[in-house]
């Protein structure tokens, strides 16, 4: 194990608290192993780490998360995936291969969403060519969380949100039974609602298949 993740993993479970693991475990339904640390400690702990040990070192970064995503509290994913939103800038383009096996293992909305709504966000941005490539493989996948990554990955372009993709995408999507694909096309269209409602109106009000989640999250701030 690097020696950055044994010192990480080390500090986190110096300051684990089994009083509050177990409640932490049943929000998330049972799924994941906690440590305890709710969020505002964990992040003054990665302040007080990141001050003596720096960020890890980009040629690191792959075996770093990995390592990270491997351990079985669910702390040390929701560190590998804020690590990565602090270093997505300086990714190489081939590092969405990471960031694709971050996405398949371990997958819940929690780790996918951090991940597809920054990391994924600005990778595809940065680099078109990988976007192309990996839009139309996760597109297509039998693996819902993927697609829920299609769905959610413009949550923060505002006006540079490529609308008629994201109206694309949803239509793939449309008569899923799955909860997360269904919410996230609500969330999709009620995040580009804040910028430009007119068509996001106009697309729930012809979308006859449109999901009833999905209209109703779609408007929840707008109305019909």
């Amino acid at each position: 194990m690097h020696p950055y993740t044994l010192f990480l993993k080390s500090l986190f479970e110096q300051n684990a608290n089994p009083a509050q693991a177990g409640p932490m475990k049943k929000y998330m339904r049972e799924q994941f192993e906690y440590l305890g640390i709710k969020t505002p400690q964990r992040a003054a702990l990665m302040k007080e780490f990141i001050h003596e040990h720096g960020l890890p070192p980009l040629d690191k970064l792959d075996i770093i998360s990995r390592e990270l995503w491997s351990l079985p509290q669910r702390e040390f994913q929701y560190t590998a995936a804020g690590l990565l939103g602090r270093l997505e800038n300086k990714l190489e383009p081939e590092f969405i291969s990471t960031i694709e096996h971050l996405l398949i293992t371990k997958s819940w909305w929690d780790t996918v969403d951090t991940l597809a709504g920054n990391a994924v966000g600005t990778h595809f941005k940065r680099f078109p060519k990988v976007r192309e490539k990996y839009l139309k493989k996760w597109r297509k996948s039998d693996n819902f969380w993927l697609r829920r990554t299609t769905l959610l990955f413009q949550l923060g372009y505002k006006e540079e949100t490529d609308f008629d993709l994201l109206c694309e995408i949803i239509k793939e999507n449309l008569g899923s039974d799955e909860f997360f694909i269904n919410k996230a096309i609500g969330w999709a269209l009620r995040q580009y609602a804040h910028t430009n409602p007119a068509p996001v109106k106009k697309f729930v009000k012809a979308t006859k298949d449109l999901h009833p989640l999905s209209r109703r999250e779609a408007l929840k701030n707008i109305g019909e």
